[in-house]
């Protein structure tokens, strides 16, 4: 079985998969990291949101070898050290989440957003397609502004 080089979370990792093994699978069940969630396995839900070389990418419908050499970030990732992440800290203090399920990936995309967007209009917001059941929708909405406020 092929050995598969990459960073995940700032640390080099070398782990036996398959090429062909999804990102989300080797995460969870070789290395252990559970933030990334399996919702749909067909790029739909996008709970398994994460990022490479700081873009975001659903974890479910990336094989593992197109991440070799790169750098993997999940939610676990995002701290530094024990302060939050801005998006981290205004999910705390607008209390986003209902049941959570989905707020790791939710999270993610909210970075991977204000990345490239300092100041999302709320059509820039609405663009994420990260499925919330519990449909907190709005709330994540005043999170990512708050967030983006606190970046600056």
């Amino acid at each position: 079985m092929p050995v598969q080089s990459f960073k995940v979370n700032g640390g080099n990792v070398d782990v036996e998969a398959p090429d062909d093994m999804a990102l989300l699978w080797v995460l969870r069940d070789k290395l252990g990291i559970t933030g990334p969630k399996y919702g749909c396995g067909i790029n739909v839900c996008k709970a398994c949101t994460c990022h490479v070389d700081g873009k975001a990418v659903t974890a479910c419908s990336t094989r593992v070898a197109d991440v070799r050499g790169r750098q993997v970030t999940t939610i676990e990732g995002l701290a530094n050290g024990t302060t939050l992440h801005p998006v981290q800290q205004a999910w705390m203090n607008l209390d986003v989440p209902q049941c959570g399920f989905c707020q790791p990936g939710q999270i993610m995309a909210a970075v991977d957003l204000l990345r490239r967007t300092r100041n999302p209009t709320d059509a820039d917001i609405d663009a994420i397609e990260n499925v919330c059941r519990c449909g907190t929708y709005g709330r994540i909405r005043e999170a990512i502004k708050a967030a983006a406020a606190m970046m600056g």
